[in-house]
């Protein structure tokens, strides 16, 4: 559970002496977000968009244990963080890799099954962080803060429908995994992944390398 922050006092030592002592919590940071869910909003009713919100929240978050790991949601868009000891002690799929072939999986279900009304398709950035911290400000609630969680959100600006964005330190983290079990490095949706592009973010000191993969 993240470490609660609140002292009324704004020079407090011992806030001071609190913060000092945290540790940062490296883990996947990646964002979801439905596309299109405001626009059916305005074309039909609740029966509609109700439904076919809940298929795809299904697709996206039920069927691969997701829902454990949303953070925070805001409309359709929710930030899932997954701690590094946490995916690592899994009994399967506990890799990066593996992580991003279920979210690949979830996008291509999405985008190809052959009822479209049933379900929207998604975009997704994600990001491996290092720097960043389980800590809130709000009394009972879960969250996460850093820069990686603020590049993480730039990330997801680069990214459209049936686009997965991945920083160049989370594909690192995918090639060694491949390497570590002696696959190939073009294995499943790696083999469609891009080369690398270079963006400067608003606040963000350092360009930010980073490669996309579109779901087919």
């Amino acid at each position: 559970m993240a470490y609660y922050i609140h002292f009324t006092d704004p020079k407090s030592e011992e806030m001071s002496k609190e913060l000092d002592k945290l540790q940062r919590c490296p883990g996947i940071c990646f964002f979801m977000d439905i596309n299109r869910s405001t626009d059916i909003k305005y074309s039909g009713g609740l029966k509609d968009w109700g439904s076919r919100l809940n298929n795809t929240f299904n697709k996206l978050l039920y069927a691969n244990h997701f829902q454990r790991h949303v953070v925070k949601g805001i409309g359709d868009e929710m930030m899932l963080f997954i701690p590094e000891e946490v995916l690592y002690s899994k009994p399967s799929n506990n890799t990066c890799y593996a992580l991003l072939e279920d979210i690949y999986a979830a996008l291509y279900l999405l985008k190809n099954h052959p009822d479209k009304d049933l379900y929207l398709n998604c975009k997704v950035a994600i990001h491996y962080c290092t720097e960043v911290y389980n800590v809130t400000f709000f009394e009972g609630a879960d969250d996460y803060y850093g820069s990686d969680i603020d590049l993480s959100a730039r990330l997801m600006g680069k990214s459209v429908e049936n686009r997965i964005v991945l920083s160049e330190q989370f594909y690192v983290k995918c090639v060694n995994d491949l390497i570590n079990v002696g696959l190939p490095l073009d294995t499943g949706c790696l083999s469609r992944v891009s080369e690398r592009f270079i963006e400067n973010f608003k606040g963000v000191p350092t360009s930010t390398t980073f490669r996309v993969i579109e779901v087919q």
